[in-house]
């Protein structure tokens, strides 16, 4: 059994006629996403220096006081809190993290300071964006979608966003950082520090994503597994505190515009036979659901909002 989850290399998507090339990494794609929805990409696009100023500038500002933390607190009226948090001290998520949105959205907030981080996070954003648009390309490709369908169908980028986050140290009574979930957007990336932490479920066992210098993680959500009606797979994932260390990363969320409606497309329900495994919702309804599961974490695991929340029962 392969306890690894696959590299996929993108160079060939940025060369002029390697056909082969894009052909091999597309299955290794689809074979990932069909089973468990994890994939790490190299050769990007995305300058390995930038992701690494990104977390030098992360570490130094989550390193300042809460006094100086907290005059990036969030405004109010965005659909997440753009700007400074930290999860409440009953979540059983330990970390503390600073969102954003485009960098032409008015709801950023930034940090004054390291003097530079504005700019390197409009930049991240930037890079991330264009390589997430190639993913979603390839993700049509996989479900032999009509050319640009999923790029016309999610076309609208004001939703996307991006979370700087560190995740304090285990203690001895606790390692959890993040339970086990599946993300409810499109697609996701994640590049982390050296400490490591997060793990992936596939067959039922939890696979540590080993940190590797200039490599970004992939992971479907419940977007595509909704359209694709199971077809592609929203990975169920989590993050597990080390003791003695922080770990930095960040999170880069390709989402849906909150008034797009969602629901299993006919390529692969009614047009094959096959019943729909969901009853279509408007993307912010199950939004606001899942940032519910934040700010009022229920008591009772069970009770937390997932993407079953809409399945049909056949």
């Amino acid at each position: 059994m392969d306890y690894s989850i696959p590299t996929v290399d993108l160079s060939p998507f940025f060369r002029e006629n390697d056909e082969d090339g894009k052909k091999k990494a597309i299955e290794v794609i689809r074979e990932a996403c069909s089973t468990y929805g994890f994939f790490q990409i190299v050769n990007h696009g995305v300058p390995p220096t930038l992701l690494c100023r990104a977390l030098e500038l992360s570490k130094t500002f989550f390193g300042y006081s809460d006094e100086e933390k907290l005059k990036s607190s969030p405004g109010s009226g965005a659909p997440l809190p753009a700007g400074y948090s930290r999860q409440p001290l009953h979540s059983p998520d330990k970390n503390e993290y600073l969102l954003m949105f485009p960098p032409s959205s008015t709801f950023n907030v930034y940090p004054e300071n390291p003097p530079e981080f504005k700019e390197v996070l409009e930049e991240v954003f930037s890079h991330l964006t264009k390589t997430c648009s190639l993913i979603e390309s390839i993700v049509n490709e996989c479900l032999d979608l009509p050319p640009n369908f999923l790029k016309e169908y999610n076309h609208d980028r004001s939703w996307d966003f991006m979370a700087a986050l560190r995740y304090f140290p285990a203690t001895e009574a606790e390692n959890n950082g993040i339970t086990e979930h599946e993300d409810g957007n499109c697609v996701t990336f994640v590049f982390q520090d050296q400490v490591g932490g997060l793990e992936v479920k596939k067959n039922d066992q939890w696979i540590p994503v080993t940190p590797a210098q200039d490599t970004i993680v992939v992971n479907l959500g419940d977007v595509i597994q909704v359209l694709s009606n199971n077809k592609l797979k929203s990975a169920t994932h989590r993050v597990v505190r080390v003791k003695g260390k922080s770990r930095y990363s960040y999170a880069f969320f390709y989402n849906l515009q909150g008034d797009k409606w969602v629901e299993p497309l006919p390529q692969f329900s009614e047009d094959i036979g096959e019943p729909p495994k969901y009853r279509g919702f408007l993307y912010k309804e199950y939004q606001a659901l899942r940032m519910r599961n934040k700010t009022h974490p229920p008591t009772k695991p069970e009770d937390v909002i997932h993407i079953t929340h809409y399945a049909t029962t056949t």
